[in-house]
């Protein structure tokens, strides 16, 4: 959500970073909309002082003997006016926020501009590509040769976009989320949370999903909704709430399974476990001091990165340009693997600095000792990795001419020491 007196005070600011997203100016009807509120609200405070001031004086007549048919009439008259004034101020806020609630975040000056992934910029590299003697084959192909991934059981169950796993893959995702898990909260100073798979509609408005994106969430028929990500209760674990500035920053990290309905992606990934309706992502959360976002962005960037280094996977980290950030993103670096089957990066991890955006939508601020007053916490989220993508880059990274898979030595204690993923 934006912030209304920073558009009145710099409207040419805020149309020009709606114009990086590729949008339409909207600050002139944003603001003829909030005069029009604020005319309306100074009316209703002169009219509700009119009649608190008919009734007092109708209050005194009565208590004197006399009539007062002439005040009780304009009180009555005042009190019709009052409703048509609320209500018509309730329609203009309505229509106020709902701009609001559909307009994405601004970006940040240090942002590419562009419009599509192709206007990304790389930032670093780490590790290079694997040259394999022989033609490197996609996870899917690995994994149905070893007889422990199937598309075809999962499609008897739930159609399209799901997989089922078994033996040491069913292990290996298990193992893998342990093994993140361990490593953010136990050197990375992140708590573990188990949070609810099922939400309210205000905790997807608070993080941005609801109202402009629906279309990409499953909705059960009792109005709860399937997370797509643990980014959602996670970061509404400081809903309405006000923390004291002494206990910021707060980092929290889960593993939960996403569902997502994958609206608009008909033809993309369609084998494989690259785009799935369900899948599991161990997700971190940052709640900061508007003063430290910036720095914690590089430093969960850094968390996840830790994650593809021991796991020995090259991988290489790009700014997301303007027009490619995620609607709730001030700043974005996704961090893309290398995939020998593929012949190319692909995104594992996404890492965004929301700044206050999510927080005037979930009302979470903080309060410092010794200041009047609370300001707005900057929220950020990151995957810490997806676990399914981790998957597939290790199978295709571990592969060995034979169709077995080396497991990272990183691995392998969550494993029972399994070195070699082979065919049964």
């Amino acid at each position: 959500m934006h912030d209304l007196k920073l558009i009145r005070e710099t409207p040419d600011v805020f149309d020009a970073g709606l114009f990086r997203r590729g949008l339409a100016p909207q600050s002139a009807k944003l603001l003829e909309l909030d005069a029009a509120r604020r005319k309306v609200q100074t009316e209703l405070q002169d009219m509700l002082q009119q009649r608190n001031e008919a009734s007092r004086a109708v209050g005194e007549k009565k208590r004197k003997g006399e009539k007062a048919d002439s005040l009780i009439k304009k009180v009555q008259a005042l009190k019709d006016d009052i409703g048509e004034l609320e209500a018509r101020e309730r329609e203009i806020g309505e229509e106020l926020d709902d701009i609001l609630a559909n307009l994405p975040n601004l970006p940040g000056p240090d942002v590419p501009d562009g419009t599509d992934e192709y206007d990304n910029v790389e930032i670093r590299r780490h590790g290079e590509p694997q040259r394999f003697d022989f033609t490197a084959r996609e996870h899917f192909d690995l994994g149905e040769s070893l007889g422990l991934m199937s598309f075809d059981l999962a499609a008897k169950m739930s159609g399209a976009r799901f997989v089922v796993l078994r033996g040491a893959l069913a292990q290996m995702e298990r193992a893998l989320a342990a093994f993140m898990l361990d490593l953010h909260t136990g050197e990375h100073g992140y708590t573990e949370i188990l949070p609810p798979a099922l939400v309210r509609d205000n905790a997807l408005y608070g993080t941005g999903q609801l109202p402009k994106f629906a279309e990409d969430l499953f909705h059960t028929d009792d109005g709860y909704w399937l997370i797509p990500t643990a980014e959602v209760p996670l970061t509404n674990l400081v809903a309405e709430e006000i923390l004291d500035a002494d206990d910021l920053p707060v980092r929290v990290t889960a593993w939960t399974p996403c569902f997502r309905s994958e609206a608009g992606a008909a033809g993309k990934d369609t084998r494989g476990m690259i785009r799935q309706h369900q899948f599991s992502k161990v997700e971190l959360v940052s709640i900061v001091h508007p003063d430290d976002s910036d720095a914690e962005l590089e430093r969960m960037t850094g968390c996840a990165e830790e994650v593809l280094k021991r796991l020995d996977l090259p991988y290489r980290v790009v700014a997301l340009c303007a027009g490619d950030m995620g609607f709730g993103a001030r700043m974005t670096y996704d961090i893309e693997v290398w995939l020998p089957g593929q012949g190319r990066y692909r995104e594992i991890s996404s890492c965004s600095n929301c700044w206050d955006f999510q927080a005037r939508r979930m009302g979470a601020r903080f309060r410092t000792s010794g200041e009047k007053g609370t300001r707005f916490v900057h929220s950020l989220n990151g995957s810490g990795i997806a676990v399914g993508r981790a998957m597939i880059a290790v199978l295709e990274n571990g592969q060995n001419a034979d169709g077995s898979i080396t497991v990272p030595a990183a691995l392998r204690p969550y494993m029972g020491g399994l070195e070699r993923l082979v065919a049964g």
